[in-house]
């Protein structure tokens, strides 16, 4: 570990020391790992459910876009969360952090809640928009609906995980993570073919098990905080201000925004799949973009570590520091996930032949997006590492930009002209070369700026006398 700034004066004249803040790769690792024992159990949801067919497969991956896409404004209440939690923690506001985050914690909850009647009521009008057949559409409704139920535990994981990765604390949500999944795995293989008393659930099978494991992990999560056993304190009071809300929902919202721009753009992009070139094009984006999470769970774990010290450095207003560790966050990412897809890319067809291996249509469809997205990883890794810098300095207004310009006006744009077009799928597919270009072009310049320094105001929200 190490202290870039690491005693200050406080307002009274009196030196103070600043939290120890750690490594890079103190923060990636273990959030690497966490993501990589997640995308593990994507690809084992992926082979079981593969084993019903594509119809399952796309059912699931449609099922899993709508639910995720629901979640914007989660999304938007994490980046708020992690941006202040940062500030305040790397300026040796503890208690501050600990306000945010209940106050995070509520206020997510209370919208999961009212996501969850959307979810429930219009999931089958939602399910229809991907144009694939009857039956899929039906399973896929079914699933969206037990997914939906579980909303305000997904809510709780989220909201306490960025909490403790803003403050330093990666390793309690990998090991909850860990014990989830280790209960994940075998009752998902339960209730999708049954056994033991239990009659088979088929695709439905795999959205209960992912939402009990929401459950568990939100059980164990709250219960530590409630008993002050996270770097994160429980506090009863002093955390409802309306000052604080709204500068939650003010960084947030470019961030949740965002999310409904991505999921917008990816809705209309998989429509075009499934509407005209068919279920088996629309399974092969799933299974492709699922191998593929192995070699993204790097750049989820480098934008976390870029997020966190960037904010932490800024709150310290450490500068330097906090240029440096973007910089880095960024090399590393593009390293790790470009070493990766090398791997992907060379194993392609294997790989698509072990989840539906008595599909051939498929299974080239798979291959041919595993070589693409292979090839964008460096791309990809610029994306979360300076995405995730410039969100932790809360700036989180240019990313939407960068998200908009690049996968609505490229991506987008590119895949209904090809179509039009009448090209194969593999044009459709290879839409995102331009979206990550963009993109990538973009965010680099802006870290190269400097404007994200000073996104959030350098004096901390006076709370003191709010308790």
């Amino acid at each position: 570990m190490n202290r870039a700034d690491p005693k200050r004066l406080d307002e009274a004249g009196y030196v103070v020391d600043l939290p120890v803040r750690p490594s890079i790769w103190q923060l990636a690792l273990p959030a690497i790992a966490g993501n990589l024992l997640y995308g593990i159990v994507g690809l084992v949801q992926t082979k079981i459910v593969g084993k019903l067919g594509s119809e399952a497969l796309a059912a699931a991956g449609a099922g899993q876009r709508i639910f995720f896409a629901l979640q914007a404004v989660m999304m938007a209440i994490g980046a708020g969360t992690a941006a202040l939690v940062a500030r305040a923690w790397g300026r040796g506001d503890e208690l501050e952090a600990s306000r945010v985050t209940i106050a995070s914690f509520w206020l997510a909850a209370a919208f999961a809640l009212v996501l969850t009647v959307p979810g429930v009521v219009f999931a089958g009008d939602v399910a229809s928009i991907f144009g694939l057949d009857a039956h899929t559409v039906d399973l896929a409704t079914a699933y969206i609906r037990w997914l939906s139920v579980f909303n305000v535990a997904f809510a709780a994981n989220f909201i306490l995980g960025s909490a403790l990765r803003a403050a330093g604390d990666a390793w309690t949500p990998l090991w909850v993570g860990g014990a989830v999944n280790v209960v994940n795995v075998p009752l998902l293989y339960l209730l999708v073919f049954g056994g033991f008393g239990v009659e088979p659930m088929g695709v439905l099978g795999a959205a209960v098990a992912s939402g009990i494991a929401f459950v568990i992990g939100a059980v164990a999560l709250v219960g530590l905080w409630w008993n002050q056993r996270l770097c994160i304190r429980y506090v009863s009071g002093g955390w409802f201000r309306r000052e604080r809300l709204l500068r939650l929902l003010d960084i947030g919202y470019p961030a949740g925004i965002e999310q409904v721009v991505v999921q917008a753009g990816f809705f209309v992009f998989l429509m075009i799949i499934g509407r005209y070139y068919g279920t088996q094009a629309f399974a092969a984006y799933g299974i492709g973009v699922t191998l593929l999470n192995i070699c993204m769970v790097a750049g989820f774990g480098f934008s976390i570590a870029g997020s966190t010290l960037v904010g932490q450095h800024l709150g310290a207003n450490d500068m330097a520091g906090a240029v440096k560790s973007g910089w880095r966050a960024m090399q590393f990412a593009i390293a790790s996930m470009g070493a990766l897809g090398v791997v992907a890319v060379a194993f392609a067809r294997p790989l698509a032949r072990f989840f539906i291996p008595d599909d051939p249509v498929t299974v080239e469809y798979t291959a041919e997006l595993t070589w693409m997205l292979g090839a964008m990883m460096p791309l990809m890794a610029i994306e979360f590492a300076i995405g995730g810098s410039l969100r932790g300095a809360g700036d989180t207004r240019f990313p939407l930009l960068c998200t908009f310009l690049g996968l609505i006006g490229m991506r987008v744009s590119l895949a209904i002209a090809f179509t039009w077009m009448g090209l194969p799928v593999i044009w459709v597919y290879g839409a995102l070369i331009g979206d990550y270009v963009l993109k990538g072009v973009l965010l680099v310049w802006r870290f190269r700026s400097g404007h994200w320094k000073y996104a959030i105001a350098t004096d901390p929200l006076d709370v003191e006398g709010a308790s």
